[in-house]
This record gives structure tokens, sequence and C-alpha cells, in this order.
């Protein structure tokens, strides 16, 4: 075989590695489709977890939930910027929310560095509720999330600084 010699076409092989291609392009869209819809799941489960035991009146459960600590009573003092007092003042029947009934998370977003925030509807209230998931650790954010509606009616959520 000399340098001016092709080889001759295969068709069936150039088929196969066009199919292989395509296919291959379809995973990676489906897969990147797939983590942009679950990004946020972890800290939503979290959020979720946490009004769960709220609504059974699980105070203590919901509190070690709220700090990712469930070994928390052993030691108190690690969480002495926000005491399960506190936190009883916040979340238990006498609290701001009342008895926890209902809630919805609403939007979720982790563009804001390695915390993901979400606008929580408690109880069915017009003025929602902004937690803050940060490594497994739930609080209350410096920062707010407010609907806003868009072009054609489409829903987005500004967050700004409170």
């Amino acid at each position: 075989m000399t340098l001016l010699d092709a080889p001759s076409f295969n068709s069936a092989r150039a088929r196969k590695r066009r199919n292989v291609i395509v296919l291959t392009l379809v995973a990676l869209l489906l897969i990147g489709v797939f983590i942009w819809t679950f990004w946020n799941w972890p800290a939503e489960h979290r959020v979720n977890t946490f009004f769960a035991a709220l609504e059974q009146q699980q105070f203590e459960k919901a509190y070690g939930i709220w700090n990712n600590d469930s070994d928390w009573k052993q030691h108190p003092d690690t969480y002495k910027n926000y005491p399960y007092n506190k936190f009883l003042d916040d979340w238990s029947l006498n609290g701001e929310y009342g008895k926890i009934t209902s809630y919805k998370i609403l939007y979720a977003t982790s563009s804001l560095g390695n915390s993901t925030l979400m606008a929580v509807e408690v109880n069915g209230r017009r003025k929602l509720t902004t937690l803050g998931v940060t490594h497994g650790a739930i609080g209350f954010t410096p920062f707010s999330l407010t609907p806003q509606k868009g072009q054609f009616g489409l829903t987005y959520w500004q967050v700004s600084y409170q």
C-alpha cells in the first residue's frame, strides 16, 4: 500500500461510530439535566425532615436537624449562639408561626456560595421564611427571596440583602 492508496470506505463502521457519538451526547445531556434538576435535593430533603419533625412536635429532634447534630444534648455549649430555649421561642407552639401544620418549599437556589437558600411558606402565611442550609445545618439568613413577575407571566426570584 502506498501513500496515495486510501482504505476503502466502510459504511457500517461509520454508521456505528456516528451512533455512538450521538448516544454519548444524548446521555451527557440527560445527565446534565438530571444534575441541574436535583442539585438542591439534599438541602430540600433536610428542610423537609426538619418541618416534618416540627409538625409532629418533636422539637428536640428538630433542633438536632437544625444543627446537623443528633447528639446535641451531649454538648449544648457548642450551640450557645442559638440555644435550645431560643429555638423553642421561634418554632414551638408559642412561637412566631404557632403550631406548624403545613409548609411548602417554593424555591431553592445555591447560587450564593456554599449555602442553599430556600423560600418556605409556613402555615399558608404570605410572608415567606428564607432559610439557608450550609454543610447540613439549617439557619436563618441575612438574605430574602422575593418572587417577581417577569415577562410572559413567568416568575423569577430576587435575592436581596435584608
